[in-house]
């Protein structure tokens, strides 16, 4: 398929064309994209939760009171969980929260994302990003429509461009290494650079033949 480009005065550049196999899957799988989504949440989960076990805190280890004739229940350590001040039981403690998905599942998810902005036409080809000024930036975007969009760049993002970007609200700006899902999914537009486009339809290009 071919999508037109625009720059960001919003003046036309020409057509790209787009890998069917990428961007033009017309049931979307949206289980696919839970299941990538859980996955990269479950990556940035810290798992630094921590309790203390009996072992672990500082109390006296005297016997409380006689084993016999106090008419109580026989306790012998004030660490147990049953008294203020003991051990947690069943606690949790520092773990990692991720777990593992297969690369195709995860290839297959990002062809998803791509071909869901598409079919919902949210997504916007730009020739390349420039500018160096936040509200020049921000006045060139709305031109566009955009206002809650994830733009993708080439391999390397123009300084300016980005420094100028990240002062508006709703807009994230990341290099063509960075595009994942979540981030996909979470905004509203997708914004891709022709650099970006070339590199997506390569990425997975290879992935096929492997």
């Amino acid at each position: 398929m071919k999508l037109p480009v625009v720059k960001l005065d919003a003046k036309k550049a020409g057509e790209i064309d787009l890998d069917d196999a990428v961007f033009g899957i017309t049931e979307i799988r949206s289980d696919i994209l839970q299941r990538m989504v859980r996955y990269q949440l479950s990556k940035r989960q810290a798992g630094t939760h921590s309790t203390l076990s009996r072992s672990n805190v500082s109390v006296t280890t005297k016997k409380l009171y006689n084993q016999k004739g106090t008419g109580g229940a026989r306790h012998g350590s004030r660490n147990a969980p049953i008294f203020v001040g003991g051990g947690t039981a069943h606690g949790p403690h520092p773990h990692s929260h991720a777990h593992a998905l297969p690369k195709k599942v995860r290839a297959l998810a990002m062809k998803h994302a791509l071909s869901s902005k598409v079919k919902d036409e949210a997504l916007i080809i730009l020739d390349v990003l420039e500018g160096d000024k936040t509200k020049d930036v921000s006045i060139q975007l709305k031109k566009l429509g955009i206002s809650n969009a994830l733009v993708i760049g080439g391999e390397k993002l123009d300084e300016k461009f980005a420094k100028a970007a990240r002062n508006i609200p709703n807009i994230d700006v990341l290099p063509l290494a960075g595009l994942n899902v979540y981030d996909v999914m979470r905004r509203k537009t997708l914004v891709l650079t022709r650099e970006a486009v070339e590199g997506v339809n390569a990425r997975f290009a290879v992935t096929e033949k492997a």
